[in-house]
């Protein structure tokens, strides 16, 4: 592990500011464009920023938390670092696609490594048709929003808006209702990890609906299709002792 160049991030903040002095004098670092593999400091939402930034690099990324739940993020040591990262597990994630269609007819497109979310943007709750590899699933629903999350990203909004929490490796996505007035007792459904989503905003100059990937948000969206993104997959890597499935798994028995 010696032998790979290393780049040290940090979020920014006081504690991984911090820590990326500490981890840099003790370790040598080059810049992230000549990287093998990248050590980030920070909250889940740095390690989110690091992810979007090396799609498509084959650069694995370690995270170390400096920031608030760390869910995605190892614990933080300047020690034995080089011996952390030769036993680590790599865990990979692939992206959604989300390819939307504006009001007025512009073409928009942004990537997620936890979901993508519909939301409302006024007072008014969204109506939208829900079709599913073009079968019509819902002809129309009226909600808050409505998302869908991967494994990863199932833990996160997901969880908050009663989604269920999805297994690393189950193949499946969830696709969760945000605050449902009709039908009233729908919860969502899971679907297969290659499936096309495409939702239909009904009455978009009304109602209008935003769309967000992520940390990116698309405005005024009349239509919005969801698949994953293979090709740009991008790989964490986590501490044995603290593995991500373990993580999940936790979740789920959380009270």
């Amino acid at each position: 592990m010696k032998d790979k160049k290393i780049a040290f991030v940090g979020s920014g903040s006081p504690k991984a500011v911090e820590g990326l002095e500490m981890l840099t004098k003790r370790y040598p670092n080059v810049p992230v464009d000549e990287a093998d593999l990248i050590v980030a400091l920070g909250g889940d939402g740095f390690i989110l920023h690091c992810l979007h930034q090396s799609m498509g690099k084959n650069v694995p990324i370690f995270g170390m938390n400096r920031g608030s739940v760390g869910f995605l993020m190892n614990e933080f040591s300047e020690d034995r670092l080089y011996d952390r990262l030769q036993s680590a597990e790599a865990v990979q994630f692939i992206p959604l696609r989300l390819q939307a269609v504006g009001i007025d007819g512009e073409a928009s497109e942004a990537l997620a490594i936890n979901e993508v979310s519909l939301l409302r943007e006024t007072r008014q709750a969204s109506k939208i048709r829900i079709l599913v590899d073009g079968v019509e699933r819902m002809a129309e629903m009226i909600c808050d929003g409505v998302l869908v999350a991967t494994p990863a990203g199932s833990t996160a909004y997901n969880l908050s808006a009663h989604g269920p929490i999805v297994p690393l490796g189950s193949g499946v996505l969830a696709l969760t209702p945000i605050s449902a007035f009709r039908p009233r007792r729908w919860r969502g459904a899971l679907l297969p990890h290659n499936a096309t989503v495409r939702f239909e905003v009904l009455e978009p100059a009304k109602r209008p609906v935003s769309a967000v990937a992520d940390g990116t948000e698309i405005r005024d969206v009349a239509s919005v299709e969801v698949q994953e993104a293979p090709e740009l997959a991008v790989t964490i890597l986590f501490d044995k002792e603290h593995g991500l499935e373990e993580r999940i798994l936790k979740e789920q028995f959380a009270s």
